[in-house]
């Protein structure tokens, strides 16, 4: 990965005028580097758990920011990492509360993640789980058999930035039109790009009706 990446405007987007007024705004990002040893508090345990367990070599590195872990897991081994996160007695990381997408256009061969969010009720313990997915190939396993709950976010996360959960029993839209066209919280989408109708008036997409100078 290369050591820092730019963002342009508020949101990255640039295939439409950026109505947010930080049009010109840059932001210096650093790549995401794997934290130092000790972590801190429970973080340790769990990681060194996961490497008792055999799964230390399904982390691509992990991360340590804000009190908040994060282990960045290779798209294959997801599923039974997860699994071994949910049967541990040690771990016993039960539920999942969330499935989200985030997009990079500029990290090439890693432009789409996939980000899960897990809870242990038995220690009390929070920990995210994140994959990396190429945007030429955006496939990552389905968690819906290791958490039923992932069915409805890995829906969303499909339908908002085009991940394809494999083995998902029924990978449909949820939020947007079944005949919609994209995924709209891609970077790549068009900012505000479609015009609507409204009682009869035709409203023209934001970056045709404002700018900022």
């Amino acid at each position: 990965m290369s050591e820092s990446n730019e963002r342009h405007g508020m949101f990255g987007a640039n295939t439409t005028g950026d109505t947010s007024g930080f049009g010109r705004l840059v932001v210096q990002r650093p790549a995401a580097a794997s934290s130092p040893r000790p972590y801190g508090g429970y973080f340790d345990d769990v990681a060194d758990h996961l490497e008792r367990s055999g799964f230390g070599d399904a982390v691509e590195w992990t991360v340590v920011d804000r009190d908040e872990l994060t282990f960045f897991i290779k798209r294959e081994r997801i599923a039974e990492v997860a699994a071994v996160l949910r049967d541990d007695p040690e771990l016993r990381f039960e539920l999942l509360s969330g499935v989200s997408g985030v997009h990079y256009p500029s990290e090439e061969g890693r432009e789409l993640h996939a980000v899960y969010h897990l809870l242990s009720m038995t220690h009390n313990r929070r920990v995210r789980l994140e994959v990396a997915i190429p945007d030429a190939d955006p496939h990552v396993p389905s968690l819906v058999g290791v958490y039923p709950t992932a069915d409805w976010h890995e829906r969303e996360t499909w339908d908002f930035f085009g991940i394809i959960f494999d083995g998902h029993p029924a990978l449909t839209r949820i939020e947007m039109p079944d005949d919609w066209i994209g995924h709209p919280q891609r970077k790549d989408y068009p900012l505000g790009g479609i015009p609507v109708e409204y009682r009869g008036a035709e409203i023209p997409p934001p970056d045709e009706r404002r700018s900022y100078s």
